[in-house]
């Protein structure tokens, strides 16, 4: 059976599948499309998604940054202090090593042997010292009896005192010789990193060779100089005369605290040329993380901010009229509100005036903001004080329509 439709119906079933399906209409085109509805039950869409942060109060440390270069506490260069052909080399390259660790022999052959060239003059004198003094007793007996010659028991006496001082010539060409025999064996004189062998063993060393047998570097303490421009030397110097001045190695980030230390010196002059000045601060280094020769991001730590008001630095906004930003009100309105800026950083900046502790402020969000439009908060982070985000309970459907909707 084919059941006909006349157009009038064909053109009312059209009609009536369009309000169905949601609301198709004709185009200027002749075309048809879709046009959602702009609101939802209960939530404004002319509201301006935007994230927010609460102001918070914190003690904030005043940091000064500069550009500073690793080096080692102590550096020296090992050296013989004798002439002869080493023997052996008694370190690993890139060991670390400790003070009084052999670091080399060199042949005591011949420094053995002056040392017992030494031993035996002195035995030899003595044994005149003692025959020298038996005499000196025989001719003082004489002069008592009357029997000999008081000049001759002056010269004996005489001959005596010259072999006394004799044997500590000895005793003294002794101690030189023990000392020589002694630097045949190179120990290290300090706690730290053997470097790269320059000598191997079998060459002939000599006192006067200028490279040396190794180069050891003290890592452990360790130290850093840096350089701060020379508006920051009053404010240093005074930090440093409250006490002790923290000294921080941050990473690329500007954030991350590698490691931490003190501040020890500060130069005596300001480099002219570049109109800084020059510090030094040490760290234990226990871990290695500074090498010597290394560049590094330093930060010095010279005042302590307390009960400051703080918001993301990604808060404060800058017009002609100056820095300002915006504030989410109780009605959700956006409100502009012009503050005063103490201090500022890469992630926080300090409300001097203008704001208090717990107004939202805007972060995220000002494509389309402007002084009272409506917000929609999408995400509220913690304090600052806290330094991570996390998500808050989004405001109901009810807070977030309008107030006439």
């Amino acid at each position: 059976m084919v059941i006909r439709i006349g157009p009038i119906v064909t053109v009312a079933l059209i009609l009536g599948l369009g309000a169905i399906g949601g609301g198709w209409i004709k185009t200027p085109a002749g075309q048809a499309s879709y046009e959602p509805a702009k609101k939802k039950l209960g939530v404004n869409r002319d509201a301006v998604p935007v994230t927010v942060a609460v102001a918070a109060r914190d003690t904030v440390p005043v940091h000064r940054q500069g550009i500073g270069t690793v080096q080692a506490l102590n550096t020296l260069t090992v050296r013989s202090q004798v002439d002869g052909r080493l023997l052996s080399v008694d370190f690993v390259e890139g060991q670390m090593v400790k003070q009084g660790d052999v670091l080399a022999r060199i042949d005591p052959a011949q420094a053995q042997a002056q040392y017992d060239q030494a031993m035996a003059k002195k035995a030899q004198d003595q044994v005149t010292l003692a025959n020298a003094r038996m005499d000196l007793e025989r001719y003082q007996g004489l002069v008592q009896t009357n029997a000999g010659s008081r000049q001759k028991a002056d010269q004996q006496a005489a001959l005596v005192g010259q072999l006394e001082a004799l044997i500590k010539y000895d005793d003294a060409a002794i101690a030189h010789a023990h000392t020589i025999l002694g630097f045949t064996t190179i120990v290290s004189p300090i706690d730290g990193r053997a470097g790269l062998r320059l000598v191997d063993p079998g060459n002939i060393v000599r006192t006067g060779d200028a490279n040396g047998l190794v180069t050891i570097v003290q890592v452990a303490p360790i130290a850093v100089v840096f350089t701060l421009p020379q508006r920051d030397l009053t404010l240093v110097n005074n930090a440093l005369a409250r006490g002790d001045v923290p000294v921080e190695i941050i990473d690329a980030d500007g954030r991350t605290v590698l490691t931490c230390g003190q501040l020890q010196a500060i130069d005596n002059q300001i480099d002219i040329a570049t109109s800084t000045f020059k510090l030094k601060a040490t760290f234990a280094n226990a871990g290695g993380a500074l090498w010597p020769g290394q560049f590094v991001r330093t930060r010095a730590v010279v005042d302590v901010i307390y009960g400051a008001t703080v918001v993301p630095t990604a808060a404060v906004r800058r017009g002609p009229a100056g820095t300002f930003v915006y504030l989410v009100d109780a009605n959700l309105k956006a409100v502009v509100r012009p503050v005063s800026i103490a201090m500022q950083d890469s992630v926080r900046a300090i409300i001097a005036e203008g704001i208090v502790p717990e107004d939202q402020v805007v972060t995220v969000g000002f494509a389309q903001l402007s002084d009272g439009k409506l917000v929609d908060v999408v995400e509220s982070t913690s304090p600052i004080v806290q330094g991570s985000t996390t998500k808050r309970q989004r405001p109901s459907a009810a807070k977030n329509a309008s107030p006439g909707g």
